[in-house]
């Protein structure tokens, strides 16, 4: 009687990568450097949209919110490259109805990008008179990204009845929420 024939598999290096893109401890890193992409993506973008003017893109410009619809391609180049130190990364969802942040961090910058549902971002600014904060609707076709510099307050409230935001944040700093450098329920009326 014959021996089976034993086969040998060789592993390559790009076996190995996939085999640890498979696994749920890959996530973190898979969605850092989405973020990262994303951020050298839009630092290197022109700091007017590409698209066609509208109303909101003065109030766009007071919330420090870029908007991408979903039928406007962007396309950025630049010849400086880039770099992003995200000391801290969070993805989170808002439920219909559902609010999210209403604080201020008093020792970093944080960075949002927005999508997935009909969004109001609330962003303070003592330049807008009467209320003395910049507020806009980010559509559910629309990807956005927001930034609050350090010391400014700003809040995400998902207004859609049926979709939840999603959103992705990267801030330049750790932040203990046990300490008071970070200030909450800033506005009551959200």
């Amino acid at each position: 009687m014959a021996t089976p024939r034993r086969m040998v598999y060789m592993k390559t290096a790009s076996s190995y990568v996939v085999q640890f893109l498979q696994r749920p401890h890959s996530l973190p890193l898979v969605l850092s450097m989405f973020v990262l992409v994303t951020w050298i993506s839009l630092r290197m973008h022109v700091t007017r949209p590409s698209f066609p003017t509208n109303s909101t893109t003065k109030d766009d410009i007071k919330a420090n919110v870029v908007r991408f619809h979903s039928r406007t391609p962007v396309i950025a180049k630049d010849n400086r490259g880039g770099a992003v130190t995200c000391a801290s990364i969070h993805v989170g969802e808002i439920r219909p109805g559902m609010l999210r942040g209403n604080h201020r961090h008093l020792d970093c910058n944080e960075t949002l990008v927005i999508w997935g549902a009909a969004t109001k971002f609330r962003l303070e600014n003592n330049e807008v008179p009467d209320n003395g904060y910049a507020e806009v609707i980010i559509g559910s076709d629309d990807v956005a990204v927001a930034t609050s510099p350090s010391g400014i307050a700003h809040a995400l409230v998902n207004i859609d009845q049926i979709r939840s935001t999603f959103f992705i944040g990267c801030q330049d700093s750790i932040i203990n929420y046990n300490a008071s450098s970070t200030d909450f329920n800033v506005w009551k009326d959200l």
